[in-house]
């Protein structure tokens, strides 16, 4: 009884509503890349190489140029080009797309391992100052109103852009011809291919956006959380991201849904001074989240037609 009067207590916290908020929007970034890149039938579980390689240069451009926005730029720059090496693999040469993203992910991890051990040798990448730190904002006057000011107008900058990223990649995908054209070649890119439609380069465009979102995220985790680089510090959420995806549909929002859900999980992780519950049992919380939907989807979720088919013009 009393472990569920202390779950309570957190439950109607602003503060953990706060967090689960902010989590939830930083697993969307990624998946929305995702979302992206199957739609337009390429496979993409590099998501979690991506958002690394992103955090480990953001620190290092924060760093040096005590500017958060030129070390968001840098991110995202560093996470396009890991997602151009797996489009050029994947598209240019047909190769598999699932080995391709894991070469992707544990390249990742041993460069910025690698780098992150050799700036501690030469001078270290310390805490990022507040001047190289993505803001918080506070909205006026709605930041005051009980509970809802907290979560919803008390965040972080990057979570009012992924919500607006969401809404934006949501019409362009099922409003717009682009995005029409984005799912045909996602589903029958011989029939788009003889309309006119260039599969190629849309397969290209829609990997390197889900590059640069997952370095954008990247960014958020390191110089908008915790403002410091840990060799990798994204512990699986871009495969948390990646299940996210898969649980919400292919759609934005769907996948935004399942990224709140696993943003719970991390808000109930980080309670461990309020629950009595092992601090390692909660840290377990969203990975078992993450297996329990994916078990509970298998054979239920139906991805794009051509989702991980190379294509081949003509048939060649």
């Amino acid at each position: 009884m009393a472990i569920l009067s202390q779950l309570l207590q957190v439950l109607v916290s602003g503060d953990f509503w706060q967090l689960a908020l902010r989590d939830g929007a930083l697993l969307a970034l990624p998946a929305l890349g995702g979302v992206l890149s199957e739609r337009s039938g390429v496979t993409n579980i590099a998501m979690e190489g991506m958002m690394l390689t992103g955090a480990f240069f953001s620190v290092v451009a924060a760093l040096s140029f005590h500017n958060p926005w030129m070390a968001v730029i840098v991110a995202m720059l560093a996470g396009g080009a890991m997602a151009l090496i797996h489009a050029f693999i994947s598209i240019r040469f047909r190769a598999d797309q699932i080995i391709s993203g894991f070469a992707i992910n544990i390249a990742a991890v041993g460069l910025t391992t690698f780098l992150n051990a050799k700036l501690s040798n030469f001078r270290g990448l310390q805490q990022v100052d507040p001047s190289g730190r993505l803001p918080t904002i506070n909205v006026p006057l709605l930041d005051n109103i009980p509970f809802l000011g907290q979560v919803f107008f008390q965040q972080n900058i990057i979570v009012y852009v992924s919500l607006a990223l969401l809404a934006i990649a949501n019409l362009v995908l099922f409003r717009t011809r682009l995005g029409l054209r984005l799912r045909a070649v996602g589903e029958h890119p011989e029939a788009a291919d003889t309309a006119g439609i260039n599969v190629y380069r849309l397969r290209y465009g829609a990997v390197i956006m889900s590059g640069l979102l997952s370095g954008l995220a990247g960014a958020f985790l390191a110089i908008g959380i915790a403002n410091i680089f840990n060799d990798n510090m994204t512990s699986g959420r871009g495969y948390i991201a990646l299940a996210a995806m898969i649980f919400g549909k292919w759609t934005p929002w769907g996948a935004f849904v399942a990224c709140m859900i696993f943003g719970v999980g991390d808000a109930l992780a980080a309670s461990t001074g309020v629950i009595n519950v092992p601090q390692y049992f909660l840290q377990m919380v969203p990975y078992v989240l993450a297996l329990v939907v994916l078990a509970g989807l298998v054979g239920r979720s139906t991805p794009p037609a051509a989702d991980g088919i190379p294509y081949t013009p003509g048939g060649e």
